[in-house]
């Protein structure tokens, strides 16, 4: 156990709080969920780069951070189809991607291949952050941003479906 696997295990925790406030009714509720999810993405940053900085990138890091991840965005997401600010064909592409790639993601972890994040796939998570975070202030241009995060989000599952067909057929290739 290290700083960035706490970190990780810290975001995984901010989830049911998110959710909590989220629906709790309180003044300004979806304002303060918003900032958990923010500081979620801060940890998100934060651990990836301690991780890689000081050498701590760990097998059990490697598959807990995207997991935290892909359970944030498609826990935020439902909360905001529930209450009415997100189309449910967004939390439906966003769910069979993220699925997919925890599927994909168990298969490597047993085998030869590895796919690490790129900048496809870093890019649509920041667009998500910036869209759900501006979602807290302007819903229609959050939900526009939220449409170019889930375009965006397509992109990235086909490049590292490339990535993933070209690796495996160099393997084939060797054997």
């Amino acid at each position: 156990m290290n700083v960035a696997n706490i970190l990780t295990l810290f975001r995984l925790f901010l989830i049911p709080v998110f959710v909590m406030l989220f629906f709790s009714g309180v003044p300004k509720s979806l304002l303060y969920s918003i900032y958990i999810f923010g500081l979620a993405g801060f940890t998100d940053i934060l651990d990836g780069y301690i991780a890689r900085k000081f050498n701590m990138i760990t097998k059990w890091g490697t598959v807990l951070d995207p997991l935290a991840d892909k359970l944030m965005l498609t826990t935020v997401l439902t909360c905001l189809v529930i209450a009415g600010l997100a189309p449910l064909w967004v939390l439906i592409i966003i769910t069979a991607k993220e699925i997919f790639m925890i599927v994909a993601g168990t298969m490597l972890y047993s085998s030869d291949l590895e796919i690490p994040s790129n900048y496809y796939g870093k890019i649509s998570t920041f667009l998500f952050y910036i869209s759900i975070l501006t979602l807290a202030f302007d819903v229609r241009l959050g939900s526009y941003l939220l449409n170019i995060a889930v375009f965006s989000a397509i992109i990235a599952f086909l490049n590292y479906f490339i990535l993933y067909n070209n690796k495996k057929n160099k393997i084939r290739q060797i054997k």
